[in-house]
């Protein structure tokens, strides 16, 4: 994240120069504040926390519930009506989530130490469903670039901050010491995986909208859980593979229901 502050800030000074930032209230500026903290802050920070204690496979499978809770969370806060196909789509995501999660488990010891990590990525999926339906209805008030590099900053703000609670703030150099060689690793991460993504995710959303750009995100758990078998060598059992296919036709299902 220092490594990609820049690139927001220098982003931003450049849309309000030439005059392209979008006047917005404080309020809207105050939710998109708390979208960064949530969205990038927060939910990056459950999901680190439970890979601790599950594998990135079932971790993914967990994430995939993002795209059905998106439509729970316009159920549930802005009306919008859940159709019966809506609904099957929703009960076959979790009979595929529960398939694979109950295949993981009996491989898991301790099974307390699972449970809590389960219950860290799924937090972390609920608050990247909220942040994708709020970036959803903020995008079109302040305008996408302005919404990413405001949402970004307060997420960076959130990192330092907590960084500084837990470490000393002289061990950030050992992480950008060019000479250490996990720095290429934090080079990419900060631009290929950071900055450039979140300014096509906010782009995306845009011109789809947060439903349909759910679904079309989905392709990250999916990617990862054949990642983490091939590169990682985490196994992956035939009711993981079940549940995954389950999950999947939920999340087309929900698609199509639209």
């Amino acid at each position: 994240m220092l490594l990609s502050l820049p690139f927001y800030v220098i982003i931003l000074w450049a849309i309000k120069r030439n005059g392209k930032a979008i006047q917005a209230s404080n309020k809207i500026y105050l939710w998109a504040i708390s979208m960064g903290l949530l969205g990038y802050y927060l939910s990056s920070l459950f999901d680190f926390i439970g890979l601790q204690y599950i594998s990135a496979g079932i971790e993914r499978i967990i994430l995939f519930v993002y795209p059905t809770l998106a439509v729970l969370i316009n159920f549930w806060f802005f009306k919008i009506p859940i159709i019966k196909r809506q609904w099957w789509a929703i009960m076959v995501t979790y009979i595929g989530i529960g398939l694979a999660y109950w295949s993981e488990m009996k491989q898991f010891q301790h099974t307390e130490l699972f449970i809590f990590g389960s219950s860290m990525v799924l937090l972390c999926g609920i608050t990247y469903a909220i942040y994708l339906v709020g970036t959803g209805k903020l995008i079109p008030k302040m305008g996408a670039t302005q919404y990413t590099s405001i949402a970004m900053l307060s997420a960076s703000a959130g990192i330092f901050t907590h960084f500084c609670i837990t470490e000393p703030i002289g061990s950030i150099h050992q992480y950008l010491d060019p000479n250490n060689p996990i720095f290429i690793y934090v080079i990419g991460l900060a631009l290929c995986a950071t900055v450039i993504p979140s300014f096509l995710l906010s782009t995306g959303m845009k011109r789809i909208g947060s439903n349909d750009l759910a679904i079309v995100t989905s392709i990250g758990p999916v990617a990862t859980l054949f990642q983490a078998r091939y590169l990682l060598n985490e196994p992956f059992s035939l009711l993981q593979i079940l549940g995954t296919v389950l999950v999947i036709i939920g999340v087309l299902m929900v698609k199509r229901s639209e």
